[in-house]
């Protein structure tokens, strides 16, 4: 593959990406049974879509890229799983009318705008150690913030499917939070090992 074709590709696959998630959740909920309604569960949360145009910026060099792309990922992946999920609404008879032109308009425009910071965030977490590990704990938090609302304000609705997967999201969150700062922590320990064994060599 020529310079020209592994670069289109290298900016294609965050949009397919994308476009993968805003397929993801709804198909998941019209498969139905216990997995399609957690998956379901996953992607009506913010932190899944912030997780993602994050991530984008977080594998990019460039900041323009990084704050471009997971612009266009996040609005193609939110376009998408709305106009899915309207589908698949007005194929079983269901009401699709929260899946209108307009109001999917809306949340691909706010999509849009709200991948751009996430994007430099994600790029500005590659900071090594202490420096960027706020940055990297970004998705973590807002994963465990989100997820305890939810279990708080919303526990005699949901299926126990769901807050099961509510509660496991957020058990995660922590085990990711606390294996970042304890990976920081260590390399930063390390390096300062390494630091001190030279300048008493020397």
């Amino acid at each position: 593959m020529n310079f020209w074709g592994a670069r289109a590709a290298s900016l294609a696959v965050p949009l397919g990406i994308g476009l993968l998630l805003g397929l993801t959740g709804p198909v998941a909920e019209h498969w139905g049974g216990s997995p399609g309604v957690a998956v379901g569960a996953v992607f009506t949360g913010g932190w899944p879509w912030a997780c993602y145009a994050f991530l984008v910026g977080y594998f990019r060099r460039s900041k323009i890229e990084s704050v471009v792309l997971a612009s266009l990922g996040l609005a193609i992946g939110v376009v998408t799983y709305y106009l899915t999920k309207g589908t698949l609404a007005s194929l079983e008879g269901l009401d699709s009318s929260g899946a209108g032109s307009s109001g999917i308009a809306l949340w691909g425009v706010l999509a849009f705008f709200f991948g751009a910071p996430l994007g430099l965030l994600g790029n500005v977490a590659q900071v090594p150690g202490i420096g960027g590990l706020g940055f990297r704990l970004l998705v973590p938090l807002v994963a465990f913030y989100e997820t305890s609302m939810r279990l708080e304000t919303e526990s005699r609705g949901p299926s126990q499917v769901v807050l099961g997967t509510w509660t496991t999201v957020r058990f995660t969150a922590v085990a990711v939070a606390v294996a970042l700062v304890g990976h920081t922590v260590w390399g930063w320990w390390r390096s300062r090992r390494t630091r001190s064994a030279g300048v008493g060599i020397g």
